[in-house]
């Protein structure tokens, strides 16, 4: 494989990953703010995050990522990524309690800040465990 050809490919695996995140990340909110206004904010920031996981393995899988390691096992790679999407939603809780609770942030501002976190957290661990050679 060409030099050019191994830097291009991660970085088009990053920029389409930013791209499922953001659609994920929508999805998240979205449900974030319509069940905020039902149930609690945390439980309503857990099913967001858990809807938007969803959406963003379905794209990950089907465009982000041109290695799977484990697409051979589909139930064993989701339930990778979902288990990186347990510890990663127990950080997007957390900074979200935090932000509200002892800084006054709006729910809002204190999603767009867990998000942050987060997709550094999951981009990191899932391209290095489940999305390389």
């Amino acid at each position: 494989m060409s030099l050019t050809r191994r830097v291009r490919l991660p970085a088009l695996e990053f920029g389409r990953y930013f791209v499922v995140s953001l659609i994920a990340l929508a999805v998240d909110v979205l449900v974030l703010l319509a069940m905020a206004t039902i149930v609690h904010y945390l439980w309503a920031a857990s099913l967001g995050y858990v809807l938007g996981a969803i959406t963003s393995y379905w794209l990950a899988v089907r465009w982000a990522f041109t290695h799977r390691r484990l697409e051979a096992y589909p139930r064993t790679e989701f339930l990778a990524y979902s288990l990186v999407g347990v510890v990663s939603l127990g950080i997007n809780n957390l900074v979200i309690f935090l932000a509200v609770e002892h800084f006054a942030l709006a729910l809002l501002a204190s999603k767009a800040v867990a998000a942050g976190m987060t997709f550094a957290f999951n981009y990191l661990v899932r391209k290095f465990v489940l999305f390389r050679k």
